[in-house]
């Protein structure tokens, strides 16, 4: 006599299953602008890491500095207005109560409509602006900056771009709003900084606080380490992938963050 067949466990899922148990599908959502096939996020990637490790510095080799400081003036305004804009929505009345109440179990989202709309509407701004945020190291190749162009610089880039499409495309859940609302806080008081700096050297000498840009991005990296583990600690209903993903960015950039800041602030102070 044949022994029964006996199904697995669905509370212990192999990691495909999981995963597979975790995506988050919106006919909706994933018709937005460049969201509904990875080939355009992975083509501006490629083009990107394309232009600014090899074409761009080649063409620009025989050729003088891009005077773009007008150019550069507005770009900076509009990061700081547009990533302001991210963090307002942290402050819809029903946001930061539903996320004081339900960031470890999340409500379904027919429980509530307004804040889940509202989360993905701000994660993909989020994703365009990381998108709008490569133009930095264009600007760099046109400057004929080079050493600017660090392998933080191009991988942190990189990986955001193609991070923030991924979430969007297959989670959409509460969890990475944390993240994306504090990256974006950080993204305001840096690209105001730059915005200022660009003014000149009369400007240049009042703005102080350049170094604490860096320290406000190392504690941003270890908040978002805190709240993943949390997750993981307290059990809560998240994507497991996502949760141990989002972990391993966070502490590789305080590990490049922390040897930038050591070798711009510490090293040369010796």
């Amino acid at each position: 006599m044949a022994s029964p067949v006996v199904s697995p466990d669905p509370l212990e899922p192999g990691l495909w299953a999981r995963i597979q148990s975790e995506t988050v599908y919106n006919d909706v959502v994933d018709n937005w602008f460049l969201m509904n096939s990875w080939v355009p996020v992975v083509g501006i990637v490629v083009a990107y890491l394309f232009f600014v490790l090899y074409w761009g510095p080649k063409w620009m080799a025989d050729k003088k500095p891009f005077e773009i400081k007008n150019v550069i003036l507005v770009y900076n305004f509009i990061q700081t207005i547009y990533n302001a804009y991210i963090v307002s929505y942290l402050f819809i009345p029903e946001v930061l109560p539903y996320l004081w109440s339900h960031s470890c179990v999340p409500l379904p989202k027919e429980q509530n409509p307004i804040v889940w709309w509202a989360f993905c509407e701000a994660c993909h701004l989020y994703y365009i602006s990381k998108i709008l945020d490569l133009l930095d190291t264009v600007f760099f190749i046109l400057k004929k900056k080079q050493s600017h162009i660090t392998f933080l610089h191009v991988y942190h880039h990189a990986m955001m771009v193609l991070t923030s499409w991924a979430f969007l495309r297959y989670y959409k859940g509460e969890q990475a709003i944390f993240v994306g609302s504090l990256n974006a806080l950080v993204h305001v008081v840096m690209y105001s900084y730059y915005f200022l700096a660009a003014f000149g050297p009369h400007v240049q000498k009042y703005l102080w606080w350049k170094k604490y840009i860096t320290k406000f991005q190392l504690i941003q990296f270890g908040l978002m380490c805190l709240q993943q583990v949390s997750l993981i600690v307290f059990e809560c209903q998240m994507p497991i992938v996502l949760t141990y993903y989002i972990t391993f960015q966070a502490l590789v950039m305080v590990v490049l963050f922390g040897n930038f800041y050591y070798q711009t602030y510490i090293k040369k102070n010796k």
